[in-house]
């Protein structure tokens, strides 16, 4: 059997999105239907904003993403005294959220899945009030046959 090593990128633009945690898992795998055909990689999803933020977490209970949404807005509330005020009281602390959840996260590929936990799901952190369309780069990588 021979064993190829393929690099695969694509840009994926999301929806927008309420301000909160919002399950995307769905959005990434169809974006990358080469997927399939990979028996050992790496996928690294990264978003292009600063205000907006990537996590991985539980997937299944409807509470999780909203104590997520209510702890964080606790930590980085908007009647903090923030020096960069001019893009409106959410935008210093969207950006605040994003430093603290991150960029990108990287999931490890087995025969064509990703390997997430059965609990486990990709969401996108929106930290604005209105974020609007999110851009997002999936690298995959990995070996096929």
């Amino acid at each position: 059997m021979k064993v190829t090593m393929n690099w695969s990128q694509h840009q994926l633009t999301l929806p927008s999105f309420r301000r909160g945690f919002h399950l995307i898992t769905r959005h990434v795998l169809e974006a990358i239907p080469e997927l399939a055909s990979v028996q050992i990689g790496l996928l690294h999803v990264f978003i292009q904003h600063t205000s907006a933020s990537l996590t991985i977490n539980e997937n299944a209970d409807p509470d999780v993403p909203r104590d997520l949404e209510t702890s964080f807005n606790a930590i980085a509330p908007e009647d903090f005294p923030y020096v960069h005020t001019c893009e409106g009281p959410d935008d210093m602390p969207a950006h605040v959220k994003a430093s603290m959840l991150g960029s990108s996260v990287s999931i490890p590929i087995s025969r064509g899945k990703l390997c997430l936990g059965t609990w486990q799901g990709i969401y996108l952190c929106e930290h604005r009030n209105h974020g609007g369309q999110r851009s997002l780069v999936l690298t995959l990588q990995g070996s096929t046959g």
